[in-house]
């Protein structure tokens, strides 16, 4: 392929992560997203169970009957001659390790925010990974179908919650429950939406022009023309300046208003974001950092699922593409194994939905079928002797011990287990004098012993016992000055070894760590696995 075809193919793609508070209406914004790229017809709420039509993105079983994303979602769709990677992730704080995972994936972030709640607990954690990476960040300010904080006031507490400035490209117009449409600072004008009979499942027509145009005052009516010319001229003495770089560097958020529930807002957004957010950027694998149009061929896996087909058991390994191009069938070396490996059979998705595709590009997700042999992480290209670090680990902050009820089910159970570790779904652990039909399982969040449990059952026919333990901190054994078993450490601390076979102290709370450490001359730990 000549240089400027793979150029061209980088430059108009967009890979972007949705991040959010859970209930912010993340899931539904993705929906009409690809409602207005045309990649669905008709979009379908999650929360409407009465026409038993769930959210596109939303495709586990548990997810639709819970009404909440529990792993994250690769969606592909073209519009305007971009070609646009979106990855919906879970808004749960339950499950927000896949989340960090997925956002090392991503080159931009949309951050979205409920009008009426303002910035939340679980928008600060996420908002900060993205931070700590300096990825852009855009934001879109939802709900505006009901009556939401006052504008400037939601400006202001990203300034003092997430320490960002931010610039409105638009500025809502009736924000009471009453909203009109927005006005476009940058191209003065007025768009004002038509009421939409679908209830957001169709695209919605709006009227634009001229803010100068009479037509609007008397459209809007006095009252609002008038607040909304006194609104932008207080934006533009008072309102910092749009600076793209700023942006690109994750200093300024451009703010978007509108609702995804009714499709307001949502065009105008997407239209503006395709032509401010990067494409594909360099990735650092070790000490080299490859361009996205170096002729060579790297991809990493950051996300592994398990039986996204049930009928099929399959596993799906998600690789985002670095740099050169994919090729189906191309031979590659494998980083897990440093053997070189075919990719037979590489898929586009669409949440489970999916299709063979032929090539790929920077920016891409491919979903590569898995026999069994790709870890989160893994480096495929065609250099070999690649690394790949960037994505974080979090120690788990709650455990539990399982076992099968049924022991003639151990295979079963052993496959899940080993399964939806590698997933990165639960960290897993061994006591080392208990035999094989029992572990004890960390999770960072407690709703995902509840996911486990219904997926072990629903993906494998097991069913589990499990008994919650009081602990809360995994730690790592560095060095230390005898063997385990014999460290002095309070009765409550657990010792336990992980799938490396790594020594693993669990404890209760900090008063037990600093115990384990006074009493142990030369005991190093970790809080990331070694």
């Amino acid at each position: 392929m000549a240089d400027s075809e793979l150029m061209n193919e980088i430059s108009r793609r967009r890979t972007f992560a949705i991040i959010s508070h859970p209930d912010a209406g993340k899931t539904t914004l993705t929906e009409k997203l690809l409602l207005y790229g045309g990649a669905i017809h008709m979009a379908g709420s999650v929360k409407a169970r009465k026409a038993a039509r769930y959210a596109v993105s939303d495709w586990m079983e548990i997810e639709k009957q819970r009404g909440i994303s529990v792993t994250s979602s690769v969606m592909q769709f073209q519009y305007q001659g971009f070609c646009i990677n979106i990855l919906d992730t879970p808004g749960h704080q339950d499950f927000s390790e896949d989340t960090y995972r997925t956002l090392v994936a991503a080159d931009s972030a949309v951050m979205l925010i409920d009008g009426a709640k303002g910035v939340e607990a679980q928008t600060i954690k996420l908002f900060h990974v993205c931070r700590m990476r300096q990825i852009p960040i855009f934001t879109f300010i939802n709900k505006l179908d009901r009556a939401i904080k006052d504008p400037f006031a939601l400006m202001q507490e990203l300034e003092d919650v997430l320490g960002i400035r931010s610039y409105p490209i638009n500025w809502p117009i009736g924000t009471d429950g009453d909203f009109k449409g927005v006005y476009n600072r940058q191209l003065r004008q007025i768009e004002l939406f038509t009421g939409d009979r679908s209830h957001g499942q169709a695209i919605v027509t709006s009227t634009r022009g001229s803010a100068d145009d009479p037509v609007y005052k008397e459209l809007l009516g006095e009252p609002y023309y008038s607040r909304l010319v006194e609104e932008i001229e207080l934006l533009d003495m008072a309102g910092d300046e749009f600076d793209l770089g700023r942006v690109l560097k994750g200093e300024l958020t451009p703010i978007f208003f509108g609702s995804a529930m009714t499709n307001f807002g949502v065009a105008p957004f997407l239209e503006e974001f395709l032509k401010m957010a990067p494409p594909p950027g360099p990735r650092t694998f070790g000490d080299q950092v490859i361009s996205p149009d170096d002729p060579d061929f790297t991809a990493f896996v950051f996300k592994i699922q398990a039986n996204m087909n049930p009928k099929h058991r399959d596993r799906i390994a998600f690789m985002r593409i670095c740099s050169g191009v994919f090729q189906r069938g191309m031979e590659v070396s494998h980083s897990g194994s440093e053997k070189p490996i075919r990719l037979a059979q590489p898929q586009q998705l669409m949440a489970q939905e999916r299709e063979l595709i032929e090539k790929a590009y920077p920016g891409d997700i491919v979903g590569l079928f898995d026999p069994g042999i790709f870890r989160i992480s893994d480096v495929l290209s065609n250099r070999g002797g690649l690394v790949f670090t960037g994505i974080p680990s979090f120690p788990a902050e709650h455990f539990a011990r399982i076992s099968a009820k049924d022991t003639m089910k151990r295979k079963q159970f052993l496959k899940g287990i080993t399964q939806l570790a590698q997933e990165g779904a639960i960290q897993v652990y061994k006591e080392p004098d208990i035999g094989v039909e029992e572990f004890i399982v960390g999770a960072v969040g407690v709703l995902q012993f509840e996911v486990l449990e219904y997926r072990l059952k629903n993906e494998y026919s097991v069913d589990i016992k499990l008994q919650m333990l009081p602990h809360r901190h995994a730690r790592w054994i560095i060095s230390a000055p005898a063997e385990p078993a014999r460290l002095n450490l309070t009765s409550s601390t657990r010792i336990v070894k992980d799938s490396h076979e790594n020594y693993v102290l669990l404890f209760e709370n900090d008063w037990s760590i600093n115990w384990a450490k006074e009493k142990n001359k030369g005991l190093e730990l970790s809080d990331i696995s070694p």
